[in-house]
């Protein structure tokens, strides 16, 4: 699985309405990271708005798998327009319903598209974007006369101690970027390696 290192994302439930030709568009902004999680807001969505006609959406995750779904709208006026509006912000691991409540007046394919459009577009819009980098698990054991040395790197690369055990050996449970794996091994390695050792985990996370 190739992820990025770097990610824009919303982190925050949003929510944005917008009445267009008597329809109302309902857009919810949510971050996913599984298709489990895009089926519970979808099952959300249907049932805090029972009355809407469509619920459409489009997803996209941090290793460029993409999803979308017209929910019954003539194809290729809502759920492709929607990934359109997560790809112009460039967002990753992102999430967009958009449920339309019918008000009796039928929009035309083009004007009905742009509709879909601008109700994805708002709700990214009013919400805030951050940037989140790839953080993946190591563990590093440290002997105490190299304790200090350790932080040291492991500060210089912005890297995050989840947890310290003190043993034989000081085990260090870090989280380390991913764009700095090599250069954070290659220190360690320099320390001394019969006093410090380090292994990398599969495990990773955006922070």
């Amino acid at each position: 699985m190739n992820l990025l290192d770097e990610i824009k994302t919303i982190d925050e439930f949003a929510e944005v309405s917008n009445v267009i030709n008597k329809s109302n568009f309902i857009a919810q902004v949510h971050q996913v990271f599984f298709e489990k999680h895009v089926k519970d807001y979808l099952a959300y969505a249907k049932k805090k708005y029972y009355d809407a006609s469509h619920h459409c959406y489009a997803y996209k995750v941090a290793n460029g798998d993409v999803r979308y779904s017209d929910a019954g709208e003539p194809n290729g006026t809502a759920g492709l327009r929607i990934l359109n509006a997560i790809e112009h912000f460039n967002l990753s691991n992102q999430l967009i319903i958009v449920s339309r409540i019918f008000g009796g007046v039928k929009l035309g394919v083009g004007p009905l598209g742009k509709a879909y459009y601008e109700s994805a577009y708002n709700v990214i819009d009013k919400s805030k974007i951050k940037e989140k980098y790839l953080f993946q698990k190591a563990t590093i054991s440290t002997s105490f006369d190299q304790i200090s040395f350790v932080h040291r790197i492991l500060a210089n690369h912005k890297s995050l101690i989840a947890s310290t055990e003190y043993r034989e050996l000081i085990e260090l449970s870090c989280w380390l970027k991913s764009s700095e794996i090599d250069l954070i091994s290659k220190k360690i390695s320099e320390l001394g390696k019969l006093t410090v050792s380090i292994i990398i985990h599969s495990e990773t996370v955006y922070k």
